[in-house]
């Protein structure tokens, strides 16, 4: 699973439209979200870090959630951009979740567990669990 990492707001115009999970490494305004949705009409997460979530407004988690696109706080932690624009989530990660839901672990245990060992967010892992393992 691949998450496009977006630096500026330059870069919203040249994504591809089938990217499905945007990080936006910049704080965006209402006018760059709406872009954001333009230029990529699959997506269905976009992840702020954690400072730049205070700043959104209401009427842009209104019209996400209206979209059904979920607004998720995050980092990328160690990625470079200047090396490649997507950060890749490590495949082991999709098979702990799947390891862990066999065995038939809470989703906020999994949560939980996974996001301390691999500095993703909870609700980046619960997005993880719906689209990569199957109920």
């Amino acid at each position: 699973m691949k998450i496009r990492v977006v630096s500026s707001r330059e870069e919203i115009f040249t994504l591809n439209p089938n990217d499905r999970i945007v990080h936006l490494a910049f704080r965006p305004s209402n006018k760059d979200i709406f872009g954001l949705v333009e230029a990529c009409p699959k997506v269905e997460v976009i992840q702020l870090p954690k400072s730049y979530m205070g700043t959104v407004s209401q009427s842009i988690e209104i019209f996400l959630e209206m979209k059904k696109i979920q607004l998720l706080k995050g980092d990328v932690w160690g990625h470079r951009k200047d090396i490649n624009e997507y950060y890749t989530i490590p495949s082991s990660v999709t098979e702990k979740i799947k390891e862990m839901k066999i065995e038939g672990k809470s989703v906020e245990d999994i949560g939980a567990k996974v996001s301390r060992r691999n500095k993703l967010n909870p609700g980046m892992i619960a997005y993880i669990m719906t689209r990569e393992t199957p109920a």
